[in-house]
């Protein structure tokens, strides 16, 4: 990777975005980060950045691993390091904060925490319908990759198959050369 990589500015960029992902931490707001990283400042290519999505997603652990390889692919262990950092700790304190404001206003089941997780509950499907679309658009499967993860998300929502299912046969399909 080129040296004009300005870690600080991919640092207080996921840090700004981590206030917004609500519902499924720094994976909903991938739309925004391959942006960053892939389209505007060309430190990864679309194949990379697709790589380390998938990767993370294959991998035990936490969805933020998915951060922490583009900190990886882009300033090694440094970057690694500052951009998980900078993923985590502004959402923690904003949870936090919001934890203690609830806690003293009624509990969990209050009226503040009911009107939060209902106003928040829209907004977390869109991002993740963006954050579909943006994996979709960044693999090359075209119209079979969309169909495919309709039938997959329709899947899950509709019965109560196991989500581990849904994977072997999403990889069966590629495996077969279907996507």
């Amino acid at each position: 990777m080129s040296e004009d990589v300005k870690l600080g500015g991919l640092a207080l960029h996921l840090a700004l975005l981590s206030l917004t992902a609500i519902g499924g931490g720094v994976v909903l707001v991938a739309p925004d980060v391959h942006h960053y990283v892939s389209v505007q400042n060309h430190w990864l290519t679309d194949q990379q950045f697709a790589s380390a999505y998938a990767l993370a997603q294959a991998a035990p652990g936490p969805n933020l691993l998915f951060v922490t390889l583009i900190g990886w692919m882009i300033k090694g262990w440094v970057g690694a390091v500052v951009v998980t950092l900078a993923a985590i700790l502004p959402s923690t304190c904003l949870v936090l904060a919001l934890g203690a404001f609830i806690n003293r206003h009624g509990g969990g089941e209050g009226r503040w925490a009911g009107a939060l997780r209902d106003a928040l509950a829209p907004l977390a499907a869109g991002m993740l319908a963006g954050a579909a679309w943006t994996f979709l658009s960044v693999s090359g499967t075209g119209w079979r990759g969309i169909a495919l993860a309709l039938a997959a998300a329709t899947a899950a929502y509709a019965t109560k198959l196991n989500p581990v299912w849904l994977i072997v046969l999403g990889a069966l399909a590629g495996a077969v050369g279907l996507v």
